[in-house]
């Protein structure tokens, strides 16, 4: 395990010179002494290059893309064009601020209503806001517009909000965010939605159905029409969850096919950092008629006028129908300008292609591992699909969390483990469509030496990882002990 920082301290080392203070003024004279420190600060003292050396060595203990395959179901955790990070940081952009007029910043409006645009496109909405900066505040924006659809017509009796029992965890948090009950649909043994048992839960109170799309087991709801039409029989709204759209890019239009609310994972899908907590990006598109309860400000353009050079501007002409703002200002601008460059390099051709080859990866992957792991849905996936360990579980009492953290020693990250939730020891495996084929081969030798060694040496997945700084864990003392901070 690298050293701390605080243990390379040696008294009298520094990474730094000053030159000799020639002002007569003292720190004192400027500051009240009721706020100076009445301490020194326990600080390291070390050298330039030693501070150097032990960001590398903290850099080379991370796992990233760059590093090795990361093949994390439902997250999408691709390599993105360091082109567009390049891109992004120039100056005109990097250095605007929001309080700055229209007249000033109108290459930043062009992008924003260029970014809101191709985004409608790509999903066949009639108007998107970019102001909601993560999935789960994108789904808070999408429910809270159907709420605000549902008051104006006076309709408050709806309270309900149906999805299924494969949602992602944030549905039923972001329904109760905004107030409303959830009422989960079991899936049926093909991994879609149970239509029978949609119709019994359905009655005048439900507001909308939230629905994954492909779901969480990669699997595509071909059912979706008709989910549609049982819910918009009550008036209610169907919700798309975007957090898989990277496997309908250029296929499909989720607004021409009876969704009327989406959010999409920019941080996702659209070639942005994902990772760390963030930065993220959750847009949210929606239909004509839910247009007036968008967030404001919306980025809009002026006809050209010779005498007018601001031809982009923040309109907020639905101040008094829209839910209000989500965030401040106009949300991240710096993700979705990332997304912006990726869409205009790509064109509609190369993001239809991202989907494609996401979804041949998975397949891949899916076909070579089937003969060692259990599947429980074998049949073809989208861009992700969910395998198991109840295989190994039962012959050998070797649990999922073995198998992932045994994938540690092979310099692969491991798959999301235990999600879905309706499969027993889940291993939920996405290799996006950046991934070459040598690399999707060296995963699936990983996966099946890691079943021989199940076979014929079980404590060494039982005891793994062994090649890692930091070896087994007790994970239930780690979660329960946090230990974050370096005492010295």
């Amino acid at each position: 395990m690298a050293k701390t920082i605080f243990e390379k301290h040696a008294p009298g080392r520094k990474g730094y010179t000053l030159p000799d203070n020639d002002v007569s003024v003292s720190v004192s004279d400027c500051i009240s002494e009721n706020y100076l420190r009445k301490d020194n600060l326990k600080l390291p003292e070390v050298s330039e290059l030693d501070v150097m050396r032990h960001f590398l060595e903290l850099s080379h203990l991370n796992h990233c893309i760059e590093k090795g395959f990361y093949p994390l179901g439902s997250c999408t955790m691709k390599y993105n064009p360091k082109l567009h990070e390049t891109l992004v940081r120039n100056c005109g952009l990097v250095n605007i601020h929001p309080w700055q007029p229209d007249i000033t910043v109108q290459g930043a409006l062009e992008i924003m209503y260029e970014a809101q645009h191709m985004l409608a496109e790509i999903s066949g909405m009639k108007q998107v806001s970019l102001q909601p900066v993560a999935g789960a505040q994108g789904e808070f924006t999408g429910l809270k517009i159907m709420q605000h659809y549902h008051q104006m017509k006076n309709n408050h009796h709806k309270n309900t909000i149906i999805m299924p029992d494969s949602a992602h965890g944030t549905n039923p948090a972001s329904a109760t965010l905004v107030g409303y009950n959830s009422v989960q649909i079991k899936s049926n043994s093909e991994g879609m939605v149970d239509i029978e048992a949609l119709k019994k839960a359905v009655d005048e109170n439900v507001a909308g159905f939230m629905l994954t799309n492909p779901n969480t087991l990669g699997i595509f709801e071909t059912q979706f029409d008709l989910i549609s039409e049982i819910i918009h029989e009550v008036d209610g709204l169907m919700y798309l969850d975007g957090a898989n759209l990277n496997a309908l890019l250029g296929i499909v239009q989720p607004g021409k096919i009876g969704f009327d609310i989406l959010h999409f994972n920019l941080h996702k899908t659209f070639s942005t950092p994902h990772g760390g907590g963030g930065p993220g990006s959750g847009p949210v598109g929606v239909v004509d008629k839910l247009v007036p309860y968008l967030p404001y400000p919306l980025a809009n353009k002026r006809s050209a006028d010779k005498h007018d050079d601001c031809i982009y501007y923040l309109d907020n002409s639905h101040l008094d129908t829209s839910i209000g703002k989500v965030h401040s200002f106009y949300g991240n601008f710096g993700v979705y300008a990332r997304a912006y460059i990726y869409i205009k390099m790509l064109g509609s051709k190369g993001l239809k292609r991202v989907s494609e080859n996401a979804i041949i990866n998975a397949n891949y992957l899916l076909a070579k591992l089937k003969d060692y792991y259990h599947v429980p849905y074998p049949k073809n996936c989208m861009h992700e699909f969910v395998a198991s360990g109840k295989i190994q579980k039962e012959k050998h009492d070797i649990k999922t969390l073995d198998i992932a953290k045994r994938l540690l020693d092979k310099g692969i990250h491991a798959p999301t483990i235990y999600f879905p939730l309706i499969v027993s020891e889940a291993l939920m495996i996405e290799p996006t469509e950046t991934e070459s084929l040598e690399t999707l081969d060296n995963f699936i030798q990983a996966m099946i030496e890691i079943d021989q060694e199940c076979n014929e040496n079980p404590e060494v997945v039982k005891s793994a990882p062994h090649n890692t700084p930091v070896k087994r864990v007790d994970d239930v003392k780690a979660a329960r002990e946090l230990d974050v901070k370096y005492e010295w």
